[in-house]
């Protein structure tokens, strides 16, 4: 255990729309501290989506995409008298972005376009329009812990 609690960083808004969501989107997707390399994947994704869905802003579109695929409850895994159970729990505020971030990129990795700005847009507009990897993982860790609903009452 720590001794106290981390301290939370400071995150600058990104360059071009003054958002900080960006810019924490833009740190989980950096690989080995690459972060203009990052930034320009994430911008020519925005391009790209903004050229296919033309009825509304692409960080719009982004920010949806987001909020379609953040999870509102989890299940932890808790030992009680020899068993271990999975326990549903409500996530925190920061930990739901963070998931959802993190579940984009993964899955988006995993896509088969040919470069990532090609894989994050196809992701993008697939959990935009509530569909895809990443929104399955959401309707999954949801269905999770509406299967462990008796175990709630183990809540710590």
């Amino acid at each position: 255990m720590r001794k106290s609690r981390a301290k939370k960083r400071v995150l600058l808004p990104d360059p071009k729309f003054n958002n900080k969501k960006i810019t924490q989107f833009v740190n989980n997707l950096m690989l080995d501290g690459k972060k203009s390399v990052a930034f320009t994947v994430f911008y020519d994704a925005l391009d790209i989506v903004d050229q296919k869905i033309e009825e509304e802003n692409c960080v719009d579109v982004w920010q949806k995409a987001v909020d379609n695929i953040t999870p509102g409850v989890e299940v932890r895994s808790r030992r009680i008298g020899g068993a271990t159970f999975q326990i549903p729990q409500p996530i925190r505020d920061d930990r739901k972005v963070s998931m959802a971030v993190k579940w984009m990129i993964a899955y988006a990795r995993k896509r088969n376009e040919k470069t990532m700005a090609q894989r994050l847009a196809g992701e993008i507009m697939a959990a935009y329009k509530e569909e895809g990897a990443s929104f399955k993982k959401k309707e999954d860790t949801h269905r999770m812990a509406e299967a462990n609903k008796a175990f709630s009452h183990f809540r710590f």
